[in-house]
């Protein structure tokens, strides 16, 4: 399955027109389920990536999947990692201030360039934000990128929830779920306009596997669901089954 990023700068003349179209917006928001929202976003993707770059990530994404979740991700029982993050507007804040002693859903995205992560969040924003609201239960998403990469996921989206920028991965590293692509996919980016290390507070291209946590209002992790192909991601049905059983 082919990766694009939503930013293109524009390198090559001919694929920026391609590219420009190809971004979280072609998936259709009418479908139920997430997974409908990627199988969409597939097929007005089809054929339309350079073959080098669709291959970099088709080969990146099988290693993704046949590594599986790594050893030594968090737990539930134990305490979900906090660290020093920044808003959108880059002041600073930590993740137990954005929840204030609620219990929350905690989601880790790779950024606003990945046109998976813009379609999971705004699935979230349309279908998972009014059931947690009802509940009095935060949702909370974070990523490594700028704080204007996070003003901008938030804005094009359309979210009412807080996004937060988390410089250095602290967060993904305390819950072991850290990666960065591979060296092809880093230079399929490229020919797509990105360089995650610009895109990144810290400069590193170091990413979360995408994962939603659960935690209740002492900060402890109740449920965790990591997903080390980005092309997949945590379903609204499955993050609301795990909050009525556990919170």
């Amino acid at each position: 399955m082919p990766e694009a990023v939503v930013r293109q700068p524009g390198t090559l003349a001919k694929d920026k027109q391609t590219i420009m179209a190809i971004t979280s917006d072609t998936a259709d928001t009418n479908h139920v389920t997430i997974a409908d929202r990627v199988a969409q976003l597939r097929q007005g993707m089809a054929g339309q990536l350079p073959a080098h770059v669709a291959d970099a990530f088709g080969a990146e994404q099988a290693d993704l999947q046949a590594s599986g979740v790594p050893a030594g991700v968090a737990a539930p029982g134990a305490t979900m990692p906090d660290a020093r993050l920044l808003d959108v507007h880059g002041e600073p804040t930590t993740l137990a201030g954005a929840i204030g002693g609620r219990s929350a859903v905690i989601v880790l995205y790779r950024g606003a360039w990945c046109p998976y992560c813009n379609l999971t969040l705004r699935a979230y924003e349309e279908d998972l934000v009014p059931q947690l609201a009802q509940r009095g239960i935060a949702l909370v998403a974070i990523s490594p990128q700028k704080p204007d990469g996070s003003l901008s996921m938030r804005e094009k989206n359309g979210l009412t929830f807080t996004v937060l920028s988390d410089p250095g991965n602290q967060i993904a590293a305390g819950l072991g779920v850290l990666t960065a692509p591979t060296d092809d996919a880093r230079a399929a980016q490229r020919v797509l306009g990105l360089e995650l290390s610009e895109a990144n507070a810290d400069g590193t291209h170091g990413i979360p596997m995408p994962t939603v946590a659960i935690v209740d209002g002492t900060g402890i992790i109740r449920w965790i669901d990591v997903h080390p192909d980005y092309t997949t991601r945590t379903e609204v049905a499955g993050i609301l089954d795990a909050v009525s059983t556990l919170v």
